[in-house]
């Protein structure tokens, strides 16, 4: 194999319709390494929506291998970034293949971790069959693969998903003990962060302070915060740590102590902490009052 350190700078151009991109041609031989690499990526009227960077970068044929990656996808009112060790980029059809300690962040205040991801531009979506690790405020969510967009407004989580409320706070004046919420599921789970919902589907179970909830499917709805703040800070507080409500659906079981709710459908408000029952609702309580054996 022939290397060769030089300086490399390859810009597509999309056209408006997105029908493809054009490659400005650099005369390289195959299986060459190069140091320095970037790729930039162009919409409309010439605005830059994507561009990607190596430090060391081996050309093949079709692929380019790269490492020490750092990626930028460059949205409407959000900037994401990517990071990770090493990963190939495909020039036939565009697709970005990221491996090792990869790590996507928004300037929205989201972070998704993971060891594997790929990275779609033409679909605009990221994609992964690995473990991943989202967090988002004082909300942590770990599951098995995810897909969702770049900026990850809209992601669904697989398989095996656990998400955390308020996991960091320890006491109940700093909305621990109180607050804290812990949700599993068999998945999928899709969180819809604009909106301030994720629906939890499969084997459904809330565990907080003083009850659990089992359910088929569960709607879960976040506190959108004060109307006073400006819209930037509103966007990183989308999911300020507080669950504002909570509606499970489909063989809802709700287990408080030693007492035992059966219905179709609860409502659970967090701000008076009250759980509402429809659809046939049963409950079993347990005493032992009054049943003393006599001397």
């Amino acid at each position: 194999m022939m290397y060769r350190r030089i300086f490399l700078c390859v810009s597509f151009l999309f056209s408006c319709a997105g029908a493809g991109f054009a490659e400005k041609a650099v005369p390289l031989e195959s299986d060459q390494q190069i140091s320095d690499f970037s790729l930039a990526g162009y919409g409309e009227k010439g605005k830059k929506s994507w561009d990607l960077a190596g430090k060391t970068a081996d050309i093949f044929s079709d692929v380019v291998k790269l490492k020490d990656i750092v990626g930028n996808f460059y949205a409407e009112n959000d900037t994401i970034r990517l990071v990770a060790d090493k990963g190939d980029f495909n020039k036939a059809d565009g697709k970005v293949h990221l491996q090792q300690n990869v790590v996507v962040t928004t300037s929205s205040g989201t972070k998704m971790s993971t060891d594997a991801l790929d990275w779609d531009r033409k679909k605009n979506m990221v994609m992964t069959d690995e473990l991943v690790n989202i967090e988002k405020a004082n909300m942590v969510s770990v599951a098995q693969g995810a897909q969702g967009e770049p900026n990850l407004n809209k992601v669904t989580l697989l398989k095996d998903v656990q998400v955390n409320f308020n996991p960091e706070a320890k006491t109940p004046e700093e909305n621990g003990l109180k607050n804290k919420i812990v949700i599993t599921c068999d998945g999928p789970l899709e969180v819809d962060y604009a909106k301030n919902v994720a629906v939890f589907k499969n084997n459904v179970k809330v565990v907080n302070q003083d009850s659990e909830i089992y359910s088929d499917q569960m709607d879960v709805y976040f506190n959108k915060g004060a109307k006073n703040k400006d819209a930037a800070q509103q966007n990183n507080d989308l999911v300020a740590t507080k669950v504002d409500r909570i509606v499970a659906r489909g063989n809802v079981k709700i287990v408080r102590g030693e007492n035992i709710s059966y219905s179709e459908e609860a409502v659970y408000t967090s701000g008076d902490r009250k759980i509402t029952l429809s659809g046939k609702p049963k409950l079993v309580i347990y005493s032992t009052e009054g049943l003393h054996a006599s001397p």
